[in-house]
């Protein structure tokens, strides 16, 4: 990707791994941004091919070494009101902040959550964000579900905001979570590559579907707590929900998993630390512990891990009194 003189126009030239794909679908490969964003912008005219010429078809098939210039709007946050609501700043400069989110918090505005967003708190913490995805979801370049807890990386200024998505898209990152799951493996490592796709019946929920996407998650058992486990996840792929449904598919509900995890009263064989520990949960036992990446500007090495929240110390620590 190279970017055009002017810092919100982005050009595009079609490597060969792209040739024949939809217009739309290719742009939002390279770019980072999400489809729908794509799709916004060729219908408001801000996509021209290498001659000028504004293209607003977005099923039009691409070819190797065509050229796309993508304007991105000046971003507009009118409608959003930036709220004080405190963050857990693991690292900031100009053009980046990373931060240890808390469960319960959805990252961007959606429909049902227009208020206590992290942009929300973004807005009010921060002078710039950059505005590449739009006026919902400024700065956001990867999300974490809403109950999951730990490490997210916002791009400020818009260069940390195209080499960051770069990075995603190339999965130049090293994305570790922990999860603390119900069940023991049959194995100590599995790598889990299972495509997945929109639950046909159930549109809330993503299942392992073979015309899904692909999705691949490296699982490794990092400790056995009788009939328990915590698992450490490397995400390759960033499919929505991803950690949550293989590791179903692998007979390993995450503890207190509301979606993926069928209702689970603990036996009374289990400790009493331990049950009211699980009890407790109101949310999936995941938080994404690591965070690694070299800086998007400087290039520097950065690493950030993610302290556990309560709810999740107060599990581990159960587990490991009572099983370790």
């Amino acid at each position: 990707m190279n970017s055009a003189s002017s810092h919100n126009i982005l050009s595009f030239c079609i490597p060969e791994a792209q040739d024949g794909k939809r217009l739309d679908a290719a742009l939002a490969t390279l770019s980072g941004l999400s489809r729908n964003h794509i799709q916004q912008l060729l219908k408001s005219g801000h996509v021209c091919n290498i001659s000028g010429k504004i293209m607003q078809q977005a099923s039009l098939r691409v070819f190797e070494d065509d050229t796309y210039n993508v304007h991105i709007p000046p971003l507009e946050i009118l409608n959003l009101e930036p709220e004080d609501i405190p963050l857990d700043i693991l690292f900031e400069d100009e053009h980046i902040i990373v931060i240890n989110k808390p469960a319960g918090m959805v990252v961007h505005p959606a429909h049902g959550h227009d208020r206590g967003t992290l942009v929300h708190a973004l807005l009010f913490h921060c002078d710039t964000l950059s505005g590449i995805n739009g006026m919902q979801r400024p700065g956001i370049v990867h999300r974490l579900d809403k109950d999951t807890s730990g490490s997210l990386v916002v791009a400020k200024s818009e260069i940390a905001h195209r080499q960051l998505s770069e990075m995603f898209a190339e999965h130049n990152l090293n994305r570790q979570y922990i999860a603390w799951c119900r069940g023991n493996p049959r194995w100590r490592q599995k790598c889990i590559e299972l495509p997945i796709a929109r639950h046909p019946q159930h549109r809330q929920k993503m299942a392992v579907n073979p015309n899904g996407k692909e999705a691949i998650t490296n699982a490794q058992v990092e400790q056995l707590f009788g009939p328990f486990s915590r698992l450490r996840l490397t995400l390759h792929t960033g499919r929505t929900h991803q950690i949550r449904v293989h590791l179903s598919h692998e007979l390993l509900p995450i503890l207190g998993d509301p979606v993926y995890a069928r209702s689970y009263n603990p036996a009374s064989n289990i400790p009493d630390p331990t049950h009211s520990a699980i009890t407790a949960l109101k949310r999936q036992a995941l938080h994404a512990e690591l965070l690694e990446f070299e800086h998007p500007v400087s290039g520097e090495a950065l690493s950030f891990r993610a302290p556990l929240p309560e709810d999740l110390n107060r599990l581990s620590q159960s587990l490991q009194e009572n099983y370790g």
